[in-house]
């Protein structure tokens, strides 16, 4: 058997991961941060983690308010989020970029433009050197009818951005490949 495979950087991530806007009120205005860093960690109760670099600005409102949004952003929203990522809050004011809506908590900012939005209380931070995994409890999600079929949210109608490293480009879901929990039952051993 001849080996094809060749080694790699090692610090790269292959798998595409889901771009999020964290967002959080900071000395009395919106802020928000893109995320490439995140993923769903429990189910019950619904805890989602996102890591953020220790130096930046919307981590502050987090830790005031202990509250954070997490805002699913749609190609339509790729320049904006992009504009995000690369400049702090601390230098920009992030507030007018979006139109901002609070929820049920009342101090998690949400971007109305964005297909999907969840308000989440902060229920850990874990140091990771230079970031902080900041894990939240999912408390409120919102979404709209028009991005739905039959009750349940559509990828195609929701175009989410997904972000590929180390190419470093933003994405899309490509085409259904078979149902979960389902294709595997046709499998023989």
């Amino acid at each position: 058997m001849i080996l094809t495979k060749i080694e790699i950087d090692s610090g790269g991530s292959p798998f595409p991961k889901p771009v999020v806007l964290v967002g959080s009120v900071v000395d009395g205005l919106p802020n928000f941060i893109t995320v490439a860093w995140f993923n769903r960690m429990s189910r019950s109760p619904n805890v989602w983690g996102a890591c953020v670099g220790k130096t930046k600005h919307t981590l502050q409102g987090i830790n005031e308010n202990r509250t954070f949004s997490v805002n699913f952003p749609s190609t339509d929203l790729v320049k904006e989020t992009d504009y995000c990522g690369i400049h702090s809050g601390m230098e920009v004011d992030k507030s007018k970029i979006f139109d901002v809506f609070y929820g049920e908590l009342e101090s998690a900012p949400m971007i109305n433009g964005c297909p999907v939005t969840a308000e989440c209380t902060l229920t850990e931070l874990i140091d990771m050197s230079t970031h902080y995994l900041v894990l939240g409890e999912v408390k409120h999600l919102y979404s709209e009818e028009k991005y739905m079929t039959d009750g349940v949210l559509d990828q195609k109608k929701l175009n989410l951005l997904i972000f590929t490293n180390p190419a470093r480009q933003y994405w899309t879901l490509g085409e259904v490949v078979a149902d979960a929990y389902s294709i595997g039952k046709s499998y023989d051993v």
